[in-house]
Formats: structure tokens, C-alpha cells, sequence
């Protein structure tokens, strides 16, 4: 007897091999939902039954439908009495912003779901799965973990470390340079790789800079994409500036109203300043006498207590140096543009640095693209 399936003209082996499969197809369908669905994580959902996809549905926003009942809304028991559900995280229990998952499944009965990986949440930590189960529909957890996990990184990290997940963003040279000996960096990456920048802003709760790139670039740090398709975010803007030397005339400063920006300084700091500063806008955040965490860390701690779930650090070699000599960086995102500077050109990291090797951090690939001649590298730290 053959026991594959045929998925449009893709022949699948039944069991693991169609349980890998599907939830392959589910983890593509969450991946809609980034920027848009956080502080949740990102979710998808298929309904198969006889080898076939009968519906689907992801997580499409904060506040907004689950994506099992995105996909599960317009079938009932008869049309799932002989089906899998593949779902990318455990069916929730709770009620939060909208009633629970697993009981809006069991209403269906399915004859049997397939989890990816168990939600950490405490309201939810195996709840889901219980549930369906002690109602006597086959449950299997793990298809695909690891992917699944990896997915929504920045939510288990937020979840557990109460920080949120940090991408660090440069562009160099193929040399390893963002900028000149003079300082001169306008622009070493393409037009089609600054446009993927502001891509990917338009999907960060923050963006994070500090003093030396506000004075010498003067940014607005705002998501500004040409070619983008849902709603644009707007993200917080932090900048790290112990001193409070912010220009009360730049852009930053100038557009607080319109976007959030905070300021993060120290307590010796000009206390008008920071009142004029606040009257503007602008958040400003005092780090008191005593405080052992730096600017960087002290913002990192605020943005996970108001439940920012992914920021992007984009600036100079000083801080890009402290944020990873503190482990600060869960991700880098690297643009390598076909040109190279030579000489004294300044590099990307600075910091403390290391001394031996061995004492490296070690980073792993997870995808690499190209934008005309640019390539975007993109690496996770190992075992994050």
C-alpha cells in the first residue's frame, strides 16, 4: 500500500515526513505576522485532512485573532473529525486580549494536533496541551522546535529575561570598514539595502543609538520604506547620552511629539536641561549615583518592562563595543558593500575586546542576501 500523500505535485510520505512538512508551511505562515503581532509571538496555523491543506490562518496583529481561529473559524466537527491541526505554538488557555485557543479547538475535535513547541507563558505552560489531551485528542509536541523556537526568539527572551530581543545593524566595506579615516559613510551600502533598513524598522518597538551618531549624523531614526506592504510601526527612539549633550535643535528633539523618543543620562546631568528637554517631548531617564548598570543596559531593562520585544542598535564603534563586551546583541544583521577603504578607516565594534581567541563569542549564520551587489549577513549568536 503507498502511504504518501500528494501536496499539489510535491509527493510526501505520511507520519514524520508529512508532520515536518505541514509545520514547514505553518512556520512560513507565522512569519507573516512579524512587527506586527508583538509583544505576542508570531503563530500559524493548517488544518489538514487526506493530504490535503483544508484551512489555514497566522496571527496577523496585537489584539487581534489567534491564528487557530483565523483558520479554524468556518469549520466544525464534521470537517475535522478525520484531520491534523499543525500549530506553531501551544493552543492557549487563558483569556487575555481575546478568549483561549485550546477550548475553541476542542470545540472542533480533530482527531489530532500537532504542536511545535510548548508556549512558556505562564498562564498557558502546558495548559493547552492538558486540555486537548484529557478530552482525548492526539496531541504531539516538536515537530520542528528548534525552527519554531527560533522564530520567536525575541518573545522567549522578553519572557525570560524581561529585555528584549537586540539586532545589531551595520554596513561596511568588504574590508570590514563603515566609514572613512575622515569619517566620510554617506552611503557605503545601496539604495536597495537602505531600503531593507527601513523595511526592517518599520517592524522594531525600538531603535536605540547613542550620543556620538546623534552629533555626527544628526538622525531621525524613523521607518521610512518606499516598498512595504501593512501598516508602518512606529518605534520607540532611545538614545544613550550620559552626559546630555543632545542638540536641543535636532531632529530627534524636534519630532518628539510626533515619535517617541527617550533620552537615557546620568543624574549629574544639567537638571534644566533635562526639564526643557521633557517639556519638548522627549522622555528623558535619569540613571541615578550608584547605578552599576550602563545607559544600555538601564534602557534595555526599561523597554522589556513596558514589553518592547525587539529593538535594532544602530551606531557608532564606542557602543556597538560596550553592547557586546556587556552581551547586549542577540543578532547582528551585517551589509557588505563591494568597495573597500584601506587605511585608517574606522571599524564597526570597538569595546574593550578581547585577548585570546578562544574567548570569542561565536556567532552562526542564519541567512545571507543579496541586495543588487550588497550581501546582508545575518547572524544569531550560538545557542540564543
Amino acid at each position: 500500500m503507498d502511504a504518501s500523500v500528494t501536496v499539489g505535485s510535491h509527493r510526501v510520505a505520511s507520519g514524520d515526513e508529512a508532520d515536518r512538512y505541514w509545520m514547514g508551511l505553518a512556520i512560513e505562515l507565522a512569519k507573516k505576522g512579524r512587527g506586527f503581532v508583538e509583544p505576542n509571538p508570531m503563530v500559524g496555523c493548517i488544518a489538514v485532512a487526506n493530504g490535503h491543506a483544508i484551512a489555514q490562518g497566522f496571527h496577523q496583529r496585537y489584539g487581534g485573532h489567534h491564528a487557530e481561529v483565523e483558520a479554524l473559524a468556518g469549520l466544525g466537527p464534521a470537517d475535522l473529525r478525520e484531520a491534523t491541526v499543525y500549530v506553531t505554538l501551544e493552543p492557549c488557555s487563558h483569556f487575555g486580549k481575546t478568549p483561549p485557543c485550546a477550548p475553541f479547538v476542542l470545540e472542533r475535535r480533530p482527531k489530532r494536533v500537532v504542536v511545535a513547541m510548548p508556549d512558556p507563558f505562564p498562564a498557558v505552560s502546558g495548559r493547552g496541551i492538558a486540555l486537548l489531551r484529557e478530552a482525548g485528542i492526539e496531541v504531539d509536541v516538536g515537530v520542528h522546535r528548534s525552527e519554531a523556537e527560533q522564530l520567536n526568539a525575541p518573545y522567549l527572551k522578553l519572557l525570560h529575561f524581561k529585555r528584549p530581543w537586540v539586532t545589531a545593524k551595520w554596513a561596511m566595506s568588504l574590508d570590514g570598514a563603515i566609514a572613512t579615516k575622515s569619517g566620510d559613510s554617506k552611503w557605503i551600502s545601496s539604495d536597495r539595502s537602505r531600503e531593507r533598513v527601513h523595511q526592517t524598522r518599520a517592524k522594531m518597538d525600538a531603535m536605540i543609538t547613542g550620543i556620538g551618531t546623534v552629533l555626527a549624523d544628526n538622525p531621525m531614526l524613523t521607518a521610512r520604506p518606499k516598498q512595504y506592504n501593512g501598516p508602518v510601526r512606529n518605534p520607540i527612539r532611545v538614545v544613550l547620552d550620559r552626559n546630555l549633550r543632545i542638540p536641543l535643535e535636532c531632529q530627534l528633539v524636534a519630532s518628539a511629539n510626533e515619535h517617541p523618543t527617550i533620552v537615557v543620562t546620568l543624574q549629574r546631568s544639567s537638571s534644566r536641561k533635562i526639564e526643557t528637554l521633557r517639556s519638548t517631548g522627549v522622555d528623558v531617564l535619569v540613571l541615578e549615583e550608584g547605578e552599576t548598570r550602563s545607559t544600555l543596559e538601564f534602557a534595555l531593562d526599561h523597554l522589556g518592562t513596558h514589553r518592547c520585544t525587539h529593538a535594532m542598535l544602530e551606531c557608532g564603534p564606542a557602543l556597538m563595543g560596550h553592547a557586546m563586551d556587556r552581551n547586549c546583541v542577540d543578532e547582528i544583521e551585517c551589509f557588505v558593500a563591494p568597495i573597500v577603504l584601506g587605511g585608517n578607516s574606522i571599524r564597526p565594534v570597538g569595546g574593550s575586546g578581547i585577548e585570546k581567541l578562544c574567548d570569542a563569542q561565536h556567532w552562526v549564520l542564519s541567512s545571507s542576501t543579496p541586495f543588487g551587489d550588497d550581501i546582508l549577513l545575518t547572524y544569531r549568536l550560538a545557542n540564543s
